[in-house]
């Protein structure tokens, strides 16, 4: 279809779209809302409410693995006790900011992105949407995109292909789709995998099931947190809520990112810290070297938080097991591992990771041409190299996904406002031909490893590099020139406000590089 037609057949136009509407996307609509006034804008999001992973996600004990003072708004106070929240708390503290901040009358639910095509002789993104559960087909146009869908495959989790699984008389569900209808009081539960989920899973039905297992290749790091901040607590029964609530991030921040240098730098002594902090809640040094001890240093892969130490609680109460082993196969009464030995089981819980899907799993093209993601670089690590008026949010692999992303938002906001004040038709990153290309994900997590090609490159200079670091990126993104390594297309002058309608719309003129 070409893009005349597609505009022909859009019902809407509007200066920005954002895809998703989970905590990404909904702080990026204050953001727009508060630092670009007057522009027009839609939320695009696939399910049926806010929230996106916090929506998406239902399993059992479902929670943060970040402290919820980072991973909340800088703008909006989390009021609530717990600091490991839960996901219910989180999903409806993203629904009252969309709603008291008058974001979510900009929403079109049920709308699932399909693809984009940008055109440089109209200056606009076409994008192909279907609509609701009979996929109703919808082109929207745009001046610039902002894609805010993390990089969660909401369809697909991954399954590993397990041998014999047809042969079990029990049931496998996976938690990105956990059944309403099971019931697991009286069963017996493994648990397959050792990460953030597992973890997670495991104390929430100990206190149900009649055993708990938990089934691991092998250990992660685990760091047990208070369930409350004793600190936050008592800032805020002193102080205004904005100010409490801005010296417990700065806080939490300082003491995040401190503890991941110092990780980073000084793995032995690291293992050394983590390992004394486990044996408080569980005191069996050779339970520990089996079942808690990685191979490889911490933060090569995401550490792994509980708050209390639960899941060490509920093993050293007798209410969950940990096993380190592979399987060999499924059979009729459980698992059988390659040690010989069979873990019986009445429900099977696949906590085997998450599959990655960049952008949303949308399409892009430029003037015909398709976009290899997996070819091109990350300009700030939330632009695509030749991609124009094209943003993208990932957060950080270290530290609470909304640090990066509201910094990623308020950049966008000075581009679009540099873009106007400058009568910018379009801009587009352009990466030095001798760039070297890295992962644009630093972790060694197989949920990572088994996607990271089909993710933009990052590359070892400024502005390629994505930064690990909120404290520098804190200082360097507001300050950062939005011209360097960019090239920019001019246009004559329009009236403010939304695009002005397609017949009235000027054709780019010279081209502005920086």
């Amino acid at each position: 279809m070409t893009s005349t037609a597609a505009r022909d057949l859009a019902s809407e136009h509007v200066d920005v779209l954002i895809v998703g509407a989970g905590l990404s996307g909904i702080g990026a609509a204050y953001r727009l809302q508060q630092q670009c006034p007057g522009r027009s804008y839609a939320v695009l999001e696939a399910r049926e409410a806010v929230g996106g992973t916090w929506d998406l996600f239902r399993y059992p004990g479902v929670r943060s693995d970040s402290d919820i003072f980072t991973l909340s708004y800088p703008f909006r106070p989390w009021r609530d006790a717990k600091s490991l929240a839960d996901g219910a708390s989180i999903r409806n503290y993203i629904e009252r900011t969309a709603t008291e901040e008058g974001i979510r009358e900009h929403i079109r639910f049920r709308t699932k992105v399909v693809d984009a095509s940008w055109s440089s002789a109209e200056a606009l993104w076409s994008v192909r949407t279907v609509v609701g559960e009979d996929a109703v087909p919808r082109t929207l146009t745009c001046s610039f995109l902002y894609v805010c869908a993390g990089y969660y495959d909401y369809d697909h989790g991954f399954q590993p292909d397990f041998a014999g699984v047809e042969d079990f008389g029990g049931r496998v569900v996976h938690p990105q789709f956990w059944p309403e209808d099971l019931d697991v009081a009286g069963k017996r539960v493994v648990v397959i995998g050792s990460g953030a989920t597992a973890v997670t899973l495991v104390p929430a039905l100990a206190g149900r099931a009649a055993t708990v297992t938990m089934l691991q290749r092998t250990p992660s790091y685990v760091s047990a947190l208070p369930a409350v901040d004793q600190v936050a607590d008592t800032l805020r029964r002193h102080l205004p809520a904005g100010l409490a609530h801005t010296l417990i991030r700065a806080k939490n921040i300082g003491i995040t990112q401190a503890f991941y240098q110092f990780c980073r730098r000084r793995p032995e002594l690291a293992k050394r810290l983590l390992r004394k902090g486990l044996l408080q809640h569980l005191d069996d040094p050779a339970y520990l070297e089996e079942h808690f001890t990685p191979p490889y240093d911490p933060w090569d892969q995401r550490l792994c938080v509980t708050p209390e130490g639960d899941l060490l609680q509920a093993v050293a109460a007798g209410r969950a097991d940990v096993v380190t082993d592979t399987i060999d196969r499924f059979v009729g009464p459980g698992i059988r591992l390659s040690s010989g030995r069979t873990l019986e089981a009445d429900v099977v819980v696949s906590a085997t990771g998450l599959s990655l899907l960049p952008i949303g799993g949308m399409t892009l093209t430029v003037d015909g041409v398709p976009v290899a993601l997996g070819e091109r670089f990350a300009y700030r690590g939330m632009m695509l190299s030749g991609v124009p008026n094209l943003a993208f949010c990932v957060g950080y692999t270290n530290a609470s996904w909304t640090l990066r992303a509201d910094l990623v938002s308020q950049y966008v906001c000075r581009l679009l406002n540099h873009m106007a004040d400058h009568d910018i038709a379009y801009g587009a990153p352009v990466a030095p031909p001798a760039e070297t290309a890295r992962p644009l994900l630093d972790l060694t997590s197989g949920y990572v490893q088994r996607a990271i090609d089909r993710f933009p490159k990052q590359g070892r200079h400024d502005p390629w590099t994505v930064r690990q670091n909120y404290v520098v990126d804190r200082v360097a993104m507001p300050r950062a020139d939005v011209r360097r390594d960019m090239t920019f297309v001019a246009r004559a002058s329009h009236p403010a406000g939304s695009a002005p309608p397609a017949a009235a719309r000027s054709q780019p003129r010279e081209a502005v590089s920086r």
